[in-house]
């Protein structure tokens, strides 16, 4: 309950010393309901190991995937009071990228460099960064398209449905390569001037494969859908 600091421990140690009266055999007795007001907090039941815990961790990360600020910063302080600051790292990290991504990618960044505040000051102070970036992620505006992106693209890595690298593609830092076939006709995308051309570089198996489905959520991945937009109709 002291959040780590050695010296809030001992201090409500001593006040719970200093105030509490000796029994019968000469001992003093703290026992819960002592420490509580001797450290001026409640107990709090929080079971790092046990099913509530990743409960609370699931519910954090629904709230703010839901834009509910309120409730992700319900539970982001039933994480802080069970002094679980790896696992509210390692969900907010997650959440920025799988939830929030191309829609504000800023909103990653800002969240790492928040952890990192918390993890350099420690709790009690932790609590204001990590704030912080969860008001901003539940209200940042929310795209997985990435995520669904490459989880498409491992599915058919998983499925067998691979096929084989394109020969133009294919590695030709090697004598005879050329005479297998290997690198010839490759279109150098920076001897253009837009820095890009129209070659095919997916296998044959999966050349009209989509696996990237952009989102209208937020102005950057607008920007990234339109740019894609562009390349696919100048492909074909």
């Amino acid at each position: 309950m002291s959040g780590g600091d050695v010296r809030a421990a001992l201090n409500a140690l001593e006040i719970a010393a200093m105030s509490t009266e000796k029994d019968k055999e000469e001992i003093i007795q703290i026992d819960l309901k002592i420490a509580e007001q001797s450290i001026q907090r409640k107990s709090f039941s929080h079971d790092k190991d046990g099913d509530a815990h990743y409960d609370v961790l699931s519910a954090f990360q629904k709230s703010i995937r839901g834009s509910d600020v309120d409730a992700a910063l319900h539970y982001l302080a039933r994480l802080i009071e069970a002094g679980d600051l790896p696992s509210i790292a390692r969900r907010l990290l997650v959440t920025a990228y799988e939830d929030i991504g191309l829609a504000s990618p800023q909103a990653s960044v800002r969240t790492l460099h928040a952890i990192e505040a918390a993890e350099r000051v420690g709790f009690p102070e932790a609590r204001i960064p990590l704030a912080n970036a969860v008001v901003e992620l539940c209200l940042s505006p929310k795209s997985n398209s990435a995520y669904q992106a490459i989880d498409a693209a491992l599915n058919d890595i998983r499925t067998r449905r691979i096929g084989d690298v394109p020969l133009h593609l294919k590695d030709a830092h090697y004598k005879g390569a050329q005479a297998l076939g290997r690198g010839v006709n490759y279109l150098y995308p920076h001897n253009y001037e837009t820095g890009w051309v129209s070659q095919q570089y997916l296998p044959d198996v999966l050349q009209n494969k989509t696996y990237y489905k952009p989102k209208q959520t937020g102005k950057f991945e607008q920007a990234l859908s339109q740019i894609n937009e562009n390349i696919k109709k100048n492909q074909k």
